[in-house]
């Protein structure tokens, strides 16, 4: 059986909010992200979608170890890595690495590109500087830049060179997973497509396991092999992009596919707009499911949330 790149078991994340009342009010636990289970298989893409708050970006830091975990197992290759400290963790920095939505942040103002796709290298003594310029020059070169840029700053390239920027400092250290966090919502539509064939390319050069996060469903189906839904911090669907897209079991899916824009009319879904309260009243009943809410296998690899019908 072929070892996933990225495994996560069970993995939750609560937070403590202060309740109304201030100082004196205690506090309530709000959790994030509940008994989320993923699998990313070697050289595959797994898309991660759902509406803002959902839980998707805190699943994709925690599984970076950017974010630490209230309970469960985040394995990286088949190690595993949720209890390493700082110095244990570092040779696992080297095999996984993020891209963030906000590339302008993300990017160290003071730095010529050259030096910012480089400072993996530095920070994990790998070359000399010079092999370090000539690498971060090469790669910029690969993701579509010339390699003149590497004399810029961030702030002299558009939102889509950033970006590209961005995707090369992450590979420079040739990790085995990445996770990319909302890296094409804030691009106009033609620089989205370009980010997503640069993407598609480099998966298939470099062999990578990605993580896509994700809003918008149009690019997810363009991208992935593989989709899970979240809804209130909690997966309640999965399966291969197509069976998603074609036969979607659960409401709370249903509902972002009616959503999604068509250019012909005649192919429009009618739209669905379910409250919490109507998607969890809506819940699949399913013959084997339990009497909590959990993953029921429908089809080979497709999952869905349900309880006992």
């Amino acid at each position: 059986m072929t070892t996933p790149a990225l495994e996560l078991r069970n993995l939750c994340k609560t937070y403590q909010l202060p309740r109304k009342g201030g100082w004196f009010g205690g506090h309530i636990d709000h959790p994030a992200v509940r008994d989320v289970s993923l699998t990313l298989p070697p050289n595959a893409i797994l898309g991660l979608v759902g509406e803002s708050g959902s839980g998707k970006t805190t699943t994709g830091l925690m599984a970076m170890r950017l974010i630490e975990p209230t309970s469960g197992r985040i394995l990286i290759d088949g190690s595993d890595i949720t209890g390493l400290d700082p110095a244990a963790l570092k040779p696992f920095r080297r095999k996984m690495q993020i891209v963030f939505q906000d590339n302008y942040s993300a990017l160290n103002p003071m730095m010529t590109l050259q030096r910012i796709i480089a400072e993996p290298l530095h920070i994990h003594g790998i070359g000399t500087a010079e092999e370090q310029a000539e690498q971060a020059l090469a790669l910029l070169d690969r993701v579509g830049l010339h390699r003149d840029f590497g004399r810029r700053y961030p702030h002299e390239l558009s939102g889509g060179q950033r970006q590209r920027v961005a995707i090369a400092r992450a590979l420079i250290l040739r990790p085995k997973v990445l996770v990319a966090d909302e890296p094409t919502s804030a691009l106009d539509v033609s620089v989205k497509a370009q980010i997503i064939n640069l993407l598609l390319d480099l998966q298939r050069d470099m062999g990578l396991s990605i993580l896509f996060i994700s809003h918008d469903l149009s690019v997810v189906r363009s991208l992935t092999d593989r989709v899970a839904v979240m809804f209130n911090g909690r997966i309640v669907e999965t399966a291969a992009t197509e069976s998603i897209f074609g036969d979607a079991r659960h409401p709370y899916t249903q509902g972002l596919l009616s959503a999604i824009p068509v250019l012909n009319p005649r192919d429009r879904r009618p739209r669905r707009f379910l409250s919490p309260a109507e998607i969890q009243a809506a819940t699949p009943r399913l013959p084997g499911a339990g009497s909590t809410p959990g993953l029921v296998e429908v089809a080979p690899g497709h999952l869905v949330e349900a309880i006992a019908g």
